[in-house]
């Protein structure tokens, strides 16, 4: 999704998406105030939708990219 990224606090392991309870790596906040939770899949496939209602956007996706596991490695 690409979206300004709105400054808002980070979202955490409890924060969980609104459509099916994963965790959440993306919230819109709406022009009532209120806001939903996304995962990653649904924030995709909601993605047109979304631009449409948002007033901001903080997306964390970019959290899910691979990491190296092996200690040492840069």
């Amino acid at each position: 999704m690409t979206t300004a990224v709105a400054t808002s606090t980070p979202l955490t392991a409890v924060d969980r998406c609104d459509r099916c309870g994963a965790q959440a790596y993306l919230r819109v906040e709406l022009a009532g105030g209120g806001e939903l939770l996304f995962c990653a899949h649904h924030a995709r496939e909601h993605a047109d939708k979304l631009r449409e209602i948002a007033v901001s956007v903080h997306d964390e996706t970019g959290k899910l990219v691979d990491q190296p596991t092996t200690p040492g490695t840069p």
